[in-house]
């Protein structure tokens, strides 16, 4: 499909969190081109409905849409001259609204009558009435609508009822949900297509109403194929606004402009994906280059040993500010104890933490350049003479995200920024970062798929729920397409959870864990508990359990236990994995070998390793 002038963007202030104005002002503010105005939305208001049109004109908004009009269509009498006399009210508001369309969503209400000649009929009547005033009427199939829940058989009492100024509305939740789709839209007028919403949902088994009120996010954050309904919408020729309709209690718990952002970003990358629009293709990434700790003098000292300890050479400190750099295969981890900086403000916060990561890709500014386009700014922070100037992105829970591309040897950012000293013999047999494990606070799972979606490519993997000692935790990872960057995101709603305990005790999201492969586990291990290191100590209980699980025999058991290893296999591989004791109690490093092609993360150690670390709490 040839690419379109982008679409006007639209959302319904259902979608967002606070007053009227505040909804306004944030999609305002945001970019959006228009907003529906949901009833309840306006009831709540304390000004009139011309107070509202002024609002939305001075802060160059068109109000695209009066929403919503229930159990109209089909109503015996003396039910329907009463639902005539609601439209002509309705209709009122509307002109001091100054929009022109009314959604009408199918009925639901017990004593509908299932007679598409009588609905005709009453919407015929609907339209002249509103036509009198220059306004429209748009109907809606909605999923659970009592008898009109397909929006072909909207379609057809539209037809019937013959009216100019009656037409479609067409949601992506009501048609996907009910596993429907636009074939045969084609053959409706394009005039006759008045509206179009989209929201997309995460896959779950319950009824459809409650599916709809509580579930709904934001195209890009579900599994409903939005951007091929998109598609299909703007082929059969509509050229109106795209706007968002989103049920989600979360969502309406968050801050407005936070919400706002998410939606239109989604928009544009629903636009984009359907064919209608470009944006500059995601970068391709080789892994992580490095990660940088937030740190003050003391716990930078302490860390240092840690790393030691697993194997890494102090490497170098930066020309001009107080940077250490410890290195050990492709891992580089930096010590920033630098005072003001963004590390700086990052420790206040947080303590001893991942403050930045560093991702490998072809091409940086065109990395950019597609950020920015989804509406995340360019992250600069001041450079000091002769030190090299990275591109970066800011995360959504602030950690920054520099972006570098491969350089000849002498001349990468190390050499550039760092007195490097001479290397020494590789210690540890550590060789990359495998995976980097982030905590969120509950209900921002969604917000950073469509981070790391939108921004980078990345897809979301299975979703794992994990049992902790206080709790459930959710895990979900993100990862790029040739697996090199690999981001689980794990939520928890108890407090006491170990997810849960790092976001109340250390003040928000951020980075739980940092699990480095290597590609001899057993003989690693060896050499660095000689080195000092301290892993958990895991249970001989679970031994008993994984070698009658998986029939390993005696010897494999033994060497698990002596190292402390966790064991998982799947169809494609096996995995083993250990970890340290946290640091400061805040985060802590995981050892893993990938064996064959397992894609997984030990999921089903999860709940072994939380006890452990608990009871190491306690003792």
């Amino acid at each position: 499909m040839a690419s379109l002038p982008p679409l006007p963007k639209s959302i319904a202030t259902v979608s967002l969190s606070g007053t009227l104005a505040e909804k306004l002002e944030a999609a305002a503010a945001i970019g959006f081109d228009g907003v529906e105005i949901f009833e309840n939305d306006l009831l709540t208001y304390e000004g009139s409905p011309q107070d509202v049109r002024y609002l939305a004109e001075s802060l160059g908004l068109t109000i695209t849409c009066f929403q919503p009009f229930r159990d109209f269509e089909a109503m015996p009498e003396p039910q329907r001259g009463r639902n005539l006399e609601r439209a002509e009210r309705k209709f009122d508001v509307m002109q001091a609204l100054g929009t022109s369309l009314l959604l009408v969503c199918s009925n639901t209400h017990p004593a509908a009558l299932d007679d598409d000649a009588r609905a005709a009929a009453d919407f015929h009547e609907m339209a002249e009435h509103a036509a009198r005033r220059g306004l429209r009427i748009g109907y809606e199939a909605l999923a659970w609508g009592r008898h009109v829940n397909r929006w072909r058989h909207a379609w057809k009492i539209v037809q019937q009822a013959d009216h100019p100024a009656l037409g479609l509305i067409l949601d992506s939740f009501h048609t996907l949900a009910v596993h429907d789709d636009l074939a045969g839209l084609s053959d409706v007028p394009a005039d006759k297509l008045f509206f179009a919403q989209l929201a997309d949902a995460p896959s779950l088994s319950m009824d459809v109403l409650s599916w709809s009120r509580h579930f709904r996010n934001f195209p890009g954050q579900g599994q409903l194929p939005v951007a091929g309904f998109v598609r299909d919408l703007v082929a059969a020729g509509y050229r109106g606004p795209l706007s968002l309709e989103i049920f989600n209690d979360e969502f309406r718990a968050a801050p407005a402009r936070l919400m706002a952002r998410d939606g239109l970003r989604s928009l544009l990358l629903t636009e984009a994906e359907a064919g209608l629009t470009a944006l500059p293709d995601p970068p391709r990434f080789h892994g992580v280059e490095f990660l940088e700790f937030a740190v003050d003098d003391e716990a930078g000292r302490r860390l240092g040993e840690t790393l030691r300890a697993l194997g890494f050479r102090y490497a170098g400190r930066h020309r001009s500010k107080a940077v250490e750099l410890f290195r050990q295969g492709g891992i580089n981890c930096i010590l920033n104890s630098e005072q003001d900086s963004a590390a700086a403000e990052h420790f206040q916060f947080h303590g001893p933490s991942v403050c930045a990561m560093a991702l490998r890709v072809d091409d940086a500014k065109q990395a950019v350049a597609r950020a920015e386009a989804l509406l995340c700014p360019e992250w600069r922070e001041r450079t000091g003479p002769g030190e090299a100037g990275i591109p970066a992105l800011r995360a959504p829970d602030g950690t920054l995200i520099y972006l570098i591309e491969p350089a000849a040897p002498g001349h990468t950012i190390y050499d550039a920024d760092f007195l490097l000293v001479p290397e020494e013999t590789q210690a540890g047999g550590l060789v990359a970062v495998d995976h980097v494990a982030q905590a969120l606070p509950v209900g921002r799972m969604d917000h950073f798929i469509l981070f790391y979606r939108a921004i980078f490519g990345f897809q979301p993997e299975q979703l794992w729920e994990i049992p902790d000692t206080m709790g459930l935790i959710q895990s979900r990872a993100m990862t790029s397409p040739d697996g090199s960057v690999r981001l689980p995101l794990n939520i928890s709603e108890s407090r006491e959870t170990a997810t849960g305990r790092f976001l109340t005790t250390f003040s928000g999201a951020g980075v739980q864990h940092v699990a480095f492969a290597t590609d001899a586990i057993e003989a690693t291990m060896a050499v660095l508990a000689a080195r000092g290191a301290r892993f958990l100590p895991i249970p001989r209980n679970y031994y008993d359990d994984v070698a009658a699980r998986w029939g390993l025999d005696d010897d494999r058991v033994a060497v698990l236990r002596q190292h402390n290893l966790l064991y998982d296999r799947d169809g494609n591989g096996e995995f083993l994995h250990a970890y340290t004791d946290p640091f400061d109690d805040r985060f802590f490093f995981e050892i893993v070998q990938r064996i064959g092609g397992y894609n997984q993360y030990g999921a089903a150690n999860a709940s072994v390793r939380m006890a452990a670390q608990a009871k190491r709490r306690a003792g």
